[in-house]
C-alpha cells in the first residue's frame, strides 16, 4: 500500500514538475511580446523598472509565503562568506547586463538573434564547466561544441559581423549560471538579493528621469505605467515556476524543455514580426540545433555505442 502511495506521489510530483517547467519556459518564450508592448520606453529605463518592481514583488512573495526566516538565514550565510558575497555582486551585474541586452535587442527587431543566444547558452555553459570546474568533454560534447562554432562562424563570415547580441546573451547568462552554481541560494532569495544590489543605481536613474520629466511612468498613460509595474511579475513568476520544476524533474527532461523558450521566441520573431531568416540563418541554426540534440543525447546507449566503435576504429580501443 505504501509503495502504491509513493508511486502515486511520484507521478503527481512529475506532473507538477512538467507543468511548472512548461509554464516557466513558455513565459520566457513569449516575453518578447511584453517588451514590444513597451517599445516606446528606452531600454535602460525599462531595465531600471524591471529591477525596481522585481525586487518589491520578490519581497512580497517572501513575506506572503511566510519565508522571512529562511530568507534571512540564506542572506546571513551569504554575507558570512566573502567569496560568495562577491560572486553574488558579480551575478547581479551579469543579470543586469543580460536583461539590458535582451530588452534592447527585442525592441530593435532582433528577436531571432536573441533566440540564437539562448540556443548557444547550454553549449557555452559546457565550455565554462571545462575552464572553471575542471569538467571534461565527452566525444559527442566535443562534436556539439564544434558544430556550434561552425554555426556562429557561418553567420560572422556571411554577414560580415559577429552576432554580438547572441554571444552577449549566452556569455552573460552562462557566467551568471556559473556564479549561481557556486552560490546556491533559492530562486526567490537570489532574485531579491540581486535586485537589491543594483537597486540604488536603478532608483537613482528613475528619480533623475522623474525630476527632468523624461520618464515613461506617469498617471496620464495608465497602460504604460501598469505594464512597467508588471515587469516585476513577469520576472519573478517564471523563476519560481522554474525552481519548482527543477525540484521535481530529472535534469535530462528539464534540458529538453529549456529549448522551448528560444523556439517560441524564434517563431515570434520570424512569423509575427517578420524578422529576416535566410538560408544562412537556417544553416547556422541547424548546426546549433544538431549540437543541442547531441548534447541532450550524449549519455544514451546508442551514442555511447557509436563512440565506442569510433574509438575502436581510430585509436584501436585506446584513448590518447
Amino acid at each position: 500500500m505504501k509503495q502504491l502511495e509513493r508511486q502515486e506521489l511520484d507521478r503527481e510530483n512529475l506532473r507538477a514538475g512538467i507543468v511548472s517547467a512548461l509554464g516557466a519556459y513558455v513565459m520566457w518564450g513569449v516575453l518578447p511580446l511584453y517588451w514590444k508592448g513597451l517599445q516606446t520606453v528606452p531600454a535602460l529605463e525599462l531595465l531600471s523598472h524591471r529591477i525596481f518592481w522585481a525586487c518589491w514583488f520578490g519581497l512580497a512573495l517572501v513575506v506572503l509565503g511566510k519565508n522571512v526566516r529562511s530568507f534571512g538565514r540564506e542572506v546571513r550565510i551569504l554575507a558570512a562568506e566573502r567569496s560568495k558575497a562577491a560572486l553574488q555582486v558579480i551575478a547581479a551585474l551579469l543579470l543586469s547586463v543580460n536583461w539590458l541586452v535582451y530588452i534592447w535587442a527585442v525592441n530593435q527587431g532582433r528577436i531571432v538573434e536573441c533566440s540564437l543566444g539562448y540556443y548557444i547558452n547550454p553549449l557555452f555553459s559546457i565550455l565554462l564547466g571545462i575552464v572553471f570546474l575542471g569538467e571534461r568533454l565527452s566525444f559527442w560534447q566535443s562534436v556539439a561544441v564544434g558544430l556550434a562554432g561552425v554555426g556562429v562562424a557561418n553567420l560572422t563570415l556571411q554577414f560580415g559581423g559577429v552576432p554580438w547580441v547572441a554571444l552577449s546573451l549566452a556569455a552573460s547568462f552562462g557566467f551568471y549560471g556559473l556564479c549561481k552554481k557556486k552560490i546556491q541560494v533559492s530562486a526567490v532569495t537570489g532574485t531579491v538579493i540581486e535586485t537589491i544590489l543594483v537597486m540604488p543605481a536603478a532608483v537613482a536613474y528613475l528619480a533623475w528621469l522623474a525630476l527632468t520629466e523624461q520618464g515613461a511612468w506617469n498617471l496620464t498613460d495608465i497602460r504604460t505605467s501598469l505594464l512597467l509595474a508588471g515587469t516585476g511579475v513577469v520576472t519573478a513568476v517564471p523563476l519560481i515556476l522554474f525552481a519548482r520544476g527543477a525540484n521535481y524533474l530529472p535534469l535530462k527532461m528539464l534540458g529538453f524543455i529549456q529549448y522551448l523558450s528560444p523556439s517560441i521566441s524564434l517563431c515570434i520573431g520570424v512569423f509575427l514580426y517578420k524578422e529576416t531568416f535566410t538560408a544562412v540563418h537556417a544553416f547556422s541554426f541547424g548546426c546549433i540545433w544538431l549540437a543541442l540534440v547531441l548534447v541532450s543525447l550524449a549519455g544514451t546507449k546508442p551514442l555511447q555505442r557509436w563512440e565506442e566503435r569510433l574509438n575502436q576504429k581510430v585509436w584501436g580501443g585506446k584513448r590518447c
